[in-house]
Order: structure tokens, then C-alpha cells, then sequence
């Protein structure tokens, strides 16, 4: 085995287990009750869907109107401004101290849309391409919505497992982040060099910062509830536009663009959120819990 193909394993077992190690862990922390009771919340619901699926993917079209970039990296740029639901968006929101429960609620919501969204959308956007909702669908369901239902089932019927459980599955979520960041960023090295010049990591920049933007217009003043539609605005759905990339775009730039997009993302984002949970003040509530456990 080479450098490279230990290197690849590496990066896709780090990610399984990222994905399946952090919906456990949110599972683990929360009951199907507290992620639903957000989402009763009609107006936010609303501006979570139109957000994702209306105005991220008209500013991806500005920007590939206005950026004189090649076809291939504006093909990816559609692809990616029409994936929502990301694995990534409740460790973020952990990061910004948001709301967890409804950060997972809206991961669901937005990927159950995506999984719709995709094949009605993107081949009147995008000529040629083929988008099968199962393909994107069997890895989502297998990889974050079975381990976020056992995490759920072991919290109700044994809250002291659930309790017992869960860090570990957070401290291995968040070490195989790490190691996907750090295997993904040494893997794509050669993609991102191909990138300086063509204008294409300018458009991926504007394109994050935008999607930010909407969702810190769109939140509200909670900064609980801003920092999830901020982050769960800009943060894509990787796993889809990754699926859509490899099967409609294989041989062309626009797969090594979309994981391009899928590192630069995060080495935004984490720090991001990160920061937002740095300038949040504890709640009532958290500063009663820490108390209590200390």
C-alpha cells in the first residue's frame, strides 16, 4: 500500500467515524422531544428553508456570474450551494455554545430536503447532470440517522448509560475531526495549487462568508439560535455533493473542487464557531449546571 492510498483510508475511516462517533454523542446528550420542540417553531423552519435552498443557491449563481471562473469550478460551486444538511453542523454549533438540540433538528430537517431538493433541482440548473436520491440517501441514513436513533434509544431507556457514554463519543468525534482535517488538507495540497489563479478559491470564499451572512440576517437576536442558522447556513452537505460530483463530473475539476470546498470549510468554520461561542455569555441555566457539577 502507498503513501497516498494509506493516506485516503485514513481520511474516509477518520470521517465514518467522525460522523457516526458525533451523532452518537448528540443522540446520547438529547431526547427525540428536545430536537422536535424547536422545529414546531414554523417561522424558523421557514427561514431555514429558504436560506439553504433559495438564497445560498442564488449566491452561488451571483458569484459564478460576477467571478470569471472555468465551468468545471462553477459546476461544483451549484453543487455545493445545493447540498444542505451537514454531519458537521451540531459540532460546530457545540463549538459557538448554540443550541444543540436545534442544530441536530435542523442537520435532519435540511438533509431530508436535500435528499428531495437534488434530483428536482439540480439538472434544470445544471445540463446533463443525473442525481439519484437514493444514492445520496443510503449513507446519510446509514451513517447519521441509525446512530443518532441508537443514541437516542440507549438515552431513553438507560439515561445513566446514555451519561456514562457520551463524552467518550464526543472526545472520539472530535479527535477524528482533527485527524480528517489534517489527512484531508496533506490529500488535497496538489488540488488547492491547481486552484491559486483560477479565481476559484476566491469564489469559495465569498461564497462561505455569504452563506454566513444570511444566516446571522435570517437568526434573529437569540445568539443561541443565530449561531445555528449562521453555521447551518454555510456549512454544506459534503457527503451529497460529493456523491453527485464523483458520478456527473468524474475526470474534470469539479470533484477535487468540491473537496477543496469541503476542507476550506471547515478550517472556516470551526474557528467561526469557536469564536462565536468565546463572545456568547453563559445562560442562566449552563451557569446552574456547572455549579451543580462542581
Amino acid at each position: 500500500m502507498s503513501t497516498s492510498q494509506f493516506l485516503t483510508a485514513l481520511a474516509q475511516i477518520s470521517g465514518v467515524l467522525f460522523v457516526v462517533a458525533s451523532m452518537l454523542a448528540m443522540g446520547l446528550s438529547l431526547t427525540m422531544a428536545m430536537i422536535l420542540k424547536p422545529l414546531r417553531n414554523v417561522r424558523l423552519v421557514v427561514l431555514a428553508l429558504v436560506a439553504n435552498f433559495a438564497l445560498v443557491p442564488l449566491l452561488a449563481y451571483g458569484i459564478v456570474s460576477v467571478i470569471p471562473i472555468e465551468e468545471s469550478l462553477k459546476d461544483g460551486l451549484i453543487i455545493l450551494s445545493c447540498a444542505a444538511g451537514a454531519p458537521f453542523l451540531p459540532k460546530l454549533v457545540q463549538g459557538a455554545k448554540g443550541d444543540i438540540a436545534l442544530g441536530v433538528g435542523m442537520m435532519v430537517l435540511l438533509m431530508v430536503v436535500t435528499i428531495v431538493y437534488l434530483p428536482l433541482v439540480l439538472p434544470w440548473l445544471l445540463s446533463g447532470v443525473s442525481v439519484s436520491a437514493w444514492d445520496i440517501a443510503k449513507s446519510l441514513v446509514v451513517l447519521m440517522l441509525i446512530p443518532l436513533a441508537v443514541g437516542l434509544l440507549v438515552r431513553w431507556h438507560s439515561p445513566d448509560t446514555a451519561a456514562k457514554y457520551q463524552p467518550l463519543m464526543n472526545k472520539v468525534s472530535t479527535v477524528s475531526l482533527l485527524v480528517l482535517l489534517v489527512v484531508g488538507l496533506g490529500l488535497n495540497v496538489s488540488n488547492i495549487v491547481d486552484l491559486i489563479g483560477t479565481g476559484g478559491i476566491g469564489a469559495l470564499l465569498l461564497f462561505i462568508i455569504g452563506s454566513l451572512v444570511i444566516g446571522l440576517l435570517l437568526g434573529g437576536r437569540d445568539p443561541e439560535i443565530r449561531s445555528v442558522m449562521s453555521l447551518g447556513t454555510a456549512q454544506r452537505n459534503l457527503s451529497a455533493a460529493i456523491v453527485v460530483a464523483a458520478q456527473n463530473f468524474a475526470g474534470g475539476m469539479t470533484l477535487p473542487f468540491v473537496l477543496v470546498g469541503a476542507i476550506v470549510l471547515l478550517l472556516i468554520l470551526l474557528p467561526t464557531a469557536r469564536r462565536m461561542g468565546s463572545h456568547r455569555l453563559p445562560t442562566t441555566a449552563e451557569t446552574s449546571a456547572g455549579v451543580q457539577a462542581s
